[in-house]
């Protein structure tokens, strides 16, 4: 009893190892995907799968790509597909891109596919774009004609991708800021909105004769006006500001002169009190010199009060109301 219990422990462990063992075979050396990659023409070694388990390499995603590419008719090496993997890159959309670019008469080499991924672009979406042009719409641009009307414009940008220039180019940022600029330029130097108005194309002319899609990454194929608005009259605006401006300069220079007048005035007033302080004295001089008798002095008074009379019954404000007294 005790011999066939020990017997049947040691079946069960070495039945458990081989199993463990079977299990990490089929784990390094995956034979669907090397009976699939030999039946699709896209041979790939035993040694080469298990090497890319010991590498933590899927092998699952390196083989599917290398074999979407084999029958795309492009023999990429299995040593690229799996380098692009290990520097982080998607193996799989890499292909799909070259597999588009293939089918569409597009050069695209693998080395340039991988670059413009790893420089964090989708190289499908830019293939995707050469092939199907993209529109751009810009947001509403104002700009100013010569005769001061503003105009509110609308553009539509149709774009593909440059290839050549995608790693390094500009975006469509920079498509977007360049072509506003073109259209204000192009509505600043019109002689006046109307022209602008009845010939609107003339602005994507301009604008797609400046070459607006160099050192970006594409190619600018057409530029559609697709709003004009009447805005407001600047000129008039700006000259209704100047006047008021100038308005308030004259006043100000106004009311400099009146107060300097105020002073002037103040200042001869000022004077002309002075001078009748000096009148009592010199008549005091008079009469000790001789000059003056008394008689002179009562007749002086009575015309004096006479005057004060006068004043007084004309009722004005600015009467005498006496004259300098020794």
């Amino acid at each position: 009893m005790n011999n066939f219990a020990a017997a049947f422990t040691g079946g069960l462990g070495l039945l458990i190892l081989v199993i463990a063992v079977l299990v990490l075979v089929l784990y390094l050396v995956p034979v669907p995907l090397w009976i699939a990659a030999w039946a699709s023409g896209a041979y790939v070694g035993l040694i080469t799968l298990i090497a890319m388990r010991l590498r933590r390499v899927p092998p699952g995603t390196i083989v599917n790509a290398r074999i979407s590419s084999v029958k795309a008719g492009l023999d990429i090496p299995i040593n690229d597909l799996e380098a692009h993997f290990l520097a982080g890159g998607n193996v799989v959309r890499v292909v799909n891109a070259m597999i588009s670019a293939d089918k569409a008469n597009i050069p695209l080499p693998f080395k340039r596919a991988a670059a413009i991924d790893l420089a964090g672009r989708d190289v499908l979406e830019a293939v995707q774009m050469s092939v199907l042009p993209k529109v751009i719409e810009t947001p509403r641009i104002a700009a100013v004609a010569k005769d001061g009307i503003q105009l509110i414009v609308v553009s539509r940008v149709t774009v593909r991708t440059n290839i050549d220039r995608l790693v390094g180019g500009a975006g469509e940022e920079t498509i977007i800021a360049r072509v506003g600029e073109g259209m204000v330029s192009t509505i600043g130097s019109a002689a006046n909105h109307k022209s602008v108005l009845e010939n609107p194309d003339h602005i994507s002319k301009h604008i797609l004769s400046k070459g607006l899609d160099a050192g970006t990454a594409y190619e600018i194929l057409s530029i559609d006006i697709a709003d004009v608005d009447v805005g407001t009259n600047i000129g008039a605006k700006l000259q209704i500001d100047q006047a008021n401006a100038d308005k308030q300069i004259a006043q100000a220079k106004a009311e400099e002169r009146r107060a300097m007048a105020v002073a002037l005035e103040q200042e001869m007033r000022a004077r002309v009190v002075e001078a009748e302080a000096e009148v009592p004295r010199a008549m005091a001089e008079a009469f000790r010199n001789g000059n003056m008798g008394i008689m002179d002095y009562y007749r002086m008074k009575n015309l004096q009060a006479d005057t004060d009379m006068r004043g007084t019954i004309a009722g004005t404000d600015n009467a005498p109301t006496g004259g300098p007294t020794i």
